[in-house]
């Protein structure tokens, strides 16, 4: 018996070791840039689980961020353009540490002359600019006071310094620890930029301007356990970071304007006339669009400049922003959102004559409203009173609750924009990234869920269907792209639609339908959005969600599409019979022939017109850069396909068939 054994036993070696001899003469056949070490490397995660980021990626038992809450009081001159007022800033340091200074935001000095955004302009352009506008931009700081306290009965000056579009306020005692409190009271003005980098400007209309007003107050840093203070400056391409709380907002116009703005309208009794505010009523329990403010009454105020002023009053619960836009040009509508809690929820649409038209902007509250619906149900109840559309020169910009879209845009256009500056009220204004480094997590993510929400609408009204993403590959992956983990401010301006919104969102889809499928990869999406709503989530708490919920080992795929710039190139190098015998199975050698790994899709015909479909896992490249496939076939094969529905970026599709 033992003799038999052994015989056998080096029998099996000896037949391995010719398979093996085979295997590697067969890799060597074509070169492949494939290193399954550096693909499949453990090591991963640079940092350990902390109390305040668990290792599972959800907020740890010690997670802490800072508060800030405003009052703001401000004033529009519609013939001036100019914005002054007053911020009354309650911050609240929940951090371990003592802070013996804050940092404001002053995003409006980009548009100050000699400002560093300014200065690295393209000479070819950019639309994070002022178009060459000629003007005084950048925010004027009357004083900055720290309020009264127990120690003080009266405000009290306070030094600061300003650099480019950050303040450095010294408080006049440390700030303590776990839950010291303070109140800042700045007053300020600024001149809006006709257009201020494609985020906030003024439009010349038939019947008025429209105002659209944005990045207009001074905003608190956020300090979290990641930076400390998040201080880089606004220079244009990256966004915002803001910490949460509640705000107040005044706003005292000429008459004649109409003001929109985030949040709940306060007093609509004393801002709209008796038949507007029945109007509002009946919209705000509406399935179709009720119009608020008519045709005729634009024209009856056009061309009337009104001494008398009124104040507009908005209130906004747990955000991070907040934006209002202001015209007498504005016709109004608005209509019922329904979510599911029964919570109250309106849809508004703010646009002027040239922008109505049933092709055009007088479908926009249907836009938001499906748009909002659609994330609800799917993701993430909507957590504000209104969701505000507001037709303007801006071309595409969000805020909690309120758009910014262009007044020119129509059908399509108008749905893809009005959908994508709503789905960014769950990214990054929901689920609350640091956009200026970490554009992908708001853009790609927020590029992703609109992809859902298009196919959803009107049984696909807009839905261009299926993309062949064997033409995107090349692109998607291209050695001229820096890597997707840039920051904003690090990557051409050309290449920033590529990479924080395309290639994050078809990375997503990538996982959604072939890695983790629909079930799982939802079901962990709406984790991450719940463990990390209004708090600050980065990189890693996304990674770590995602893998946890799923129960997956996806480093490989962060590392390969999101970490670096991978390409894919899966080939059929070649189909033999297991014995040349058809009838007892067929070997199907695929090769792997860049560095991103991916699991395989094949077709496979024989020649009676049989069609099956295998997908092989990514595991087959765990330590192979090429791998035989046996399929249990009985008879000749005709073709191998890879790939046959053009779903993966593979960068070579040439060989990625075999014919007999």
């Amino acid at each position: 018996m033992r003799s038999d054994f052994s015989f056998l036993r080096a029998k099996q070696v000896f037949t391995f070791a010719i398979m093996f001899i085979t295997t590697v003469a067969f890799a060597q056949e074509v070169k492949s840039k494939y290193d399954y070490h550096a693909a499949f490397n453990n090591q991963f995660y640079t940092t350990t689980g902390t109390p305040y980021r668990s290792a599972s990626g959800q907020p740890g038992p010690a997670y802490w961020q800072n508060r800030a809450d405003y009052h703001l009081t401000v004033s529009l001159n519609d013939q001036t353009n100019e914005i002054s007022g007053k911020a009354a800033i309650s911050y609240i340091n929940n951090s371990p540490d003592v802070l013996p200074f804050l940092w404001v935001h002053l995003d409006q000095n980009l548009f100050a002359k000699g400002s560093r955004g300014s200065a690295i302009l393209s000479v070819f352009g950019s639309r994070y600019g002022t178009q060459d506008e000629d003007f005084e931009g950048g925010m004027k700081i009357k004083s900055v006071k720290v309020a009264p306290s127990k120690k003080s009965k009266t405000a009290t000056e306070v030094n600061y310094t300003i650099t480019d579009t950050r303040m450095q306020v010294w408080l006049p005692e440390e700030l303590k620890a776990n839950g010291g409190a303070v109140e800042l009271i700045i007053e300020y003005s600024y001149i809006s930029p006709s257009y201020g980098a494609d985020r906030t400007g003024v439009l010349p209309t038939k019947h008025g301007k429209i105002f659209s007003v944005a990045q207009w107050y001074p905003r608190m840093c956020v300090y979290d356990d990641i930076l400390g203070w998040n201080t880089l400056p606004y220079t244009g391409p990256g966004e915002f970071y803001l910490e949460y709380g509640d705000v107040d907002m005044e706003i005292t116009a000429p008459a004649h304007l109409f003001v929109v703005g985030s949040g709940e309208l306060l007093n609509l009794n004393e801002v709209l006339t008796p038949e507007q505010l029945k109007r509002w009523n009946t919209a705000a329990n509406s399935e179709k669009t009720v119009i608020i403010r008519t045709e005729k009454e634009v024209e009856e105020m056009s061309g009337k400049t009104l001494s008398a002023l009124k104040t507009w009053k908005f209130r906004m619960k747990n955000t991070r922003d907040v934006a209002w836009a202001a015209s007498a040009a504005f016709i109004i509508d608005g209509a019922k959102i329904n979510l599911k809690s029964g919570n109250k929820c309106m849809a508004l649409s703010a646009y002027p004559v040239e922008s109505a038209g049933n092709n055009a902007w007088s479908r926009s509250t249907e836009y938001t409203k499906a748009s909002i619906e659609h994330y609800s149900n799917k993701w993430f109840e909507y957590p504000y009173p209104t969701a505000v559309n507001v037709a303007s020169n801006v071309g595409g910009m969000e805020y909690p609750g309120v758009s910014f879209c262009g007044w020119r845009a129509k059908s399509s256009s108008l749905w893809g924009v009005t959908d994508h500056e709503f789905g960014h009220n769950w990214f990054p204004m929901i689920v609350g990234t640091n956009e200026r480094i970490h554009g992908w997590m708001d853009e790609g993510f927020n590029t992703f869920i609109n992809d859902l929400s298009t196919q959803a609408f009107n049984n696909g009204e807009y839905d261009a269907g299926k993309k062949n993403m064997h033409q995107f590959g090349m692109m998607l992956t291209s050695p001229n792209l820096e890597p997707m983990l840039t920051a904003p401010a690090g990557m051409k301006e050309n290449n920033i639609g590529i990479l924080l919104y395309y290639k994050p969102s078809e990375g997503l889809h990538l996982l959604r339908n072939h890695i983790l499928g629909p079930e799982r990869f939802d079901m962990a999406f709406r984790e991450y959005i719940r463990r990390w709503a209004y708090k600050h989530p980065g990189p890693d708490d996304f990674f770590r969600t995602i893998e946890n919920v799923a129960g997956e080992n996806l480093n490989w795929f962060w590392r390969g599409w999101f970490i670096h710039n991978w390409r894919l190139d899966q080939a059929i190098r070649d189909v033999k019979y297991q014995r040349n015998d058809p009838s007892q199975g067929a070997l199907i050698t695929i090769d792997n022939l860049e560095q991103m790994p991916m699991p395989v899709i094949l077709e496979i015909k024989t020649e009676s017109g049989k069609t099956d479909r295998v997908k092989l896992p990514v595991e087959i490249w765990e330590r192979n850069t090429s791998f035989v496939y046996k399929h249990p076939s009985t008879e000749k094969i005709v073709s191998v396909t890879i790939d046959p529905d053009r779903e993966f970026p593979d960068v070579n599709p040439k060989n990625n068939s075999w014919k007999n």
